[in-house]
């Protein structure tokens, strides 16, 4: 008997134009807009305004980032096998991407691969110069206690994924190939920038270099990461430098066009909803946890966890006002949102899967393993944020 229930929803779906992220915010922007009853000029000047509102402040974060990036995916220097898991979550924030930095570290990880991969995924959620800033730049925090609460979360966060595999009895019967090891000066020179960036903004944490305009800026984020993706970029062959600065300016670009369409998005959502009616000042847990829940949809409809840093801080940003909580909580909670999940749509998945994995026969037993430790560590993340803001430590 052939079963007819699909077609419908097959023809509805063949309706719906296949387009990506970017277009759909835009046109949904520019939608809500007219049915909102804006005259044309005053679409184009939201649009307009929202648009550009933080991009030069994301540009000068992004490029840097990405050419430290490229400059550490070329690094001939390869952590030895005993600093592997331990600098995993360093190099998911420098890299600006778990992928790449499971892939540099899983050949001499040994049975740890997952250990890599869950340390990795927190870095790049909770470690500058990834999730934490890349979302306190859309919503236009500048706490400069912001990277130290978030490496306190690592840790609790980084544990409940091991704690997960161990659990299953899911840590991979791998052993690590003895050509990949370094000495000891080789695993720790890759670290430079990380050291470089650590010291920089400690320094401008802990001192007022307000009188001091060139300290001043080099001892923030932005001017921190400069100094970082320099030294990473002077420690690789000056043939290759080139190639990496080409490479931050590709995905800097395209990363800037999400950007600007979802700022846009905002811009308008903010004009036309009231979000001082829907979060009230007292909102405090139904804020974060709608913070929470607004990012975890977005990961889980989007599966890029770098599309959704990009797309949700902006669209976010009036619930953070409206519900009058503390943008560092609110900043942790954005990037917990988005540990949920590591799923097939998810590049990510794939890599793990075929390597910590591949002996996994089952797919949804690998489903369960990666996306049942993410959910662990986002859920510890989340009850730590509360627990603090119930205090008031955040």
């Amino acid at each position: 008997m052939t079963d007819t229930t699909a077609v419908p929803s097959k023809a509805i779906a063949s309706l719906i134009p296949d387009m990506p992220l970017v277009v759909w915010t835009v046109v949904v922007t520019l939608a809500m807009g007219l049915t909102g009853g804006l005259a044309a000029p005053d679409l184009i000047e939201i649009f307009n305004s929202g648009f550009g509102r933080a991009l030069g402040e994301f540009a000068l974060i992004l490029l840097p980032s990405f050419a430290l990036a490229a400059a550490m995916s070329r690094h001939r220097a390869a952590p030895a096998k005993g600093l592997a898991t331990a600098t995993s979550p360093l190099a998911g924030a420098g890299m600006i991407c778990p992928d790449t930095a499971y892939a540099a570290l899983s050949p001499i990880a040994g049975r740890q691969k997952l250990d890599v991969a869950f340390g990795s995924y927190a870095g790049f959620k909770l470690l500058y110069p990834a999730g934490p800033l890349i979302v306190a730049i859309g919503l236009g925090v500048t706490d400069p206690w912001l990277p130290l609460y978030s490496l306190a979360l690592l840790l609790p966060v980084w544990l409940a994924g091991a704690l997960w595999v161990r659990s299953l009895g899911a840590l991979p019967d791998i052993t690590a190939s003895p050509a990949a090891t370094a000495s000891r000066t080789q695993a720790q020179r890759p670290l430079a920038p990380f050291a470089v960036l650590a010291c920089l903004l400690l320094i401008g944490a802990a001192s007022d270099l307000s009188a001091l305009p060139i300290l001043d800026f080099l001892t923030r984020p932005k001017g921190a990461l400069l100094i970082a993706a320099t030294v990473a970029l002077l420690d690789i062959p000056r043939s290759e430098r080139r190639a990496c600065l080409d490479s931050s300016l590709r995905r800097t670009g395209s990363l800037l066009l999400v950007i600007g369409a979802a700022t846009a998005f905002g811009a308008m959502l903010t004009h036309l909803v009231s979000f001082a009616d829907l979060f009230p000042p007292e909102a405090g847990l139904l804020g974060l946890l709608s913070l929470f829940t607004l990012t975890m949809l977005f990961k889980l409809a989007k599966g890029s966890s770098m599309a959704t840093f990009a797309a949700v801080a902006p669209v976010a940003a009036p619930i953070v006002v409206g519900a009058g909580l503390s943008p560092v909580a609110a900043v942790l909670a954005i990037c917990l949102g988005s540990f949920i999940a590591i799923l097939p749509n998810d590049s990510f998945y794939w890599l793990v899967r075929r390597d910590a994995l591949e002996r996994v026969d089952n797919e949804g037993k690998a489903i369960w393993i990666l996306t049942g430790g993410a959910v662990a560590q986002a859920l510890t993340g989340l009850g730590l944020v509360v627990a603090a803001a119930a205090v008031g430590l955040i």
